[in-house]
């Protein structure tokens, strides 16, 4: 893939450094595990962060769905300028250089604008297929957009950077039920809902009962295979470039860990890491990377 020379006027180490404060200001989790990636790959890092965040902030204005479809059509023809050569912001001129640098298709960008779309127009999910249709696009597809920059020998670690990416929204989901509702959304398929006896009704009452805690097991367990599957990830990697997914999944799953010891306390308290924690689990991890990996990893 062969992308035209960014506008030369345009400061091109101003554009990532405006990229690295908006991740050290936002990415929360992501930004530990950024910090364990040689400094060209996370740089690289902060411009496909700083892309998501943009396309978050746009549809997340107290303004009409009409009026956030419109900026999600203006941000598509910002990505499509950004491909020609034409990028006209520090966002987009370090994103012209990485997708250039690291060979990034324009789709997986255009993926993440989708499910951003998707939040506008779709609330409710009638079965985990369409959930993970979901899931794909506002996680996965930043997770295969991470590998191009990670590195890769083997195709087969495009499947486990999708499945990685499904863990980790899996616990957003689980994390964030109740905020969601308030949000006017529901991510639980409601076919899941219907078998294990637990309503819509249920949920904004914060009824925590029995069919919720199988509920929430269930959903739980599913997010636990994908952990299981995405961390087969970390051997198609360089050792330099396996911490980050690494502690990114180290970090979710902790998280999860915290909501199962809760027992799914969710609906009156959201789940969170201190800081020191988030510290120390990207030290640990960070090392543990360094060292040759168990063998039910290879």
């Amino acid at each position: 893939m062969q992308l035209p020379t960014t506008d030369p006027k345009l400061d091109l180490e101003s554009a990532y450094e405006a990229c690295r404060t908006i991740t050290r200001r936002e990415a929360k989790n992501f930004y530990y595990a950024f910090l364990t990636l040689p400094a060209a790959k996370r740089r690289a890092i902060y411009a496909a962060y700083a892309f998501c965040r943009h396309c978050d902030d746009s549809v997340d204005e107290e303004t009409s769905v009409d009026a956030k479809l419109k900026a999600l059509s203006d941000l598509q023809a910002n990505l499509d300028n950004t491909y020609s050569g034409s990028a006209s912001s520090p966002v987009y001129v370090a994103l012209a250089d990485v997708a250039r640098n690291y060979k990034i298709p324009q789709a997986y960008f255009q993926e993440i604008i989708l499910g951003v779309e998707s939040d506008l127009v779709k609330d409710r999910f009638q079965n985990f297929d369409e959930l993970k249709e979901y899931c794909y696009r506002v996680a996965s597809v930043v997770g295969l957009i991470c590998l191009q920059i990670f590195g890769y020998e083997d195709d087969d670690a495009k499947e486990y950077a999708v499945d990685l990416g499904l863990a980790m929204q899996l616990t957003n989901i689980i994390r964030d039920v109740r905020e969601d509702l308030d949000m006017g959304r529901v991510y639980l398929p409601q076919d899941e809902m219907a078998r294990f006896g637990y309503s819509e009704e249920d949920l904004k009452n914060g009824v925590r009962n029995e069919a919720f805690l199988e509920l929430m097991r269930f959903q739980s367990q599913r997010a636990r295979e994908y952990f299981d599957r995405g961390f087969k990830l970390l051997p198609y990697l360089s050792r330099r470039s396996r911490a980050c997914p690494a502690v990114l999944g180290a970090l979710y799953s902790k998280v999860l860990d915290r909501i199962e010891a809760s027992d799914y306390d969710v609906l009156e308290s959201r789940v969170s890491l201190s800081k020191a924690e988030k510290i120390g689990i990207m030290a640990k991890t960070w090392l543990g990377s360094m060292l040759p990996l168990p063998s039910s990893l290879r």
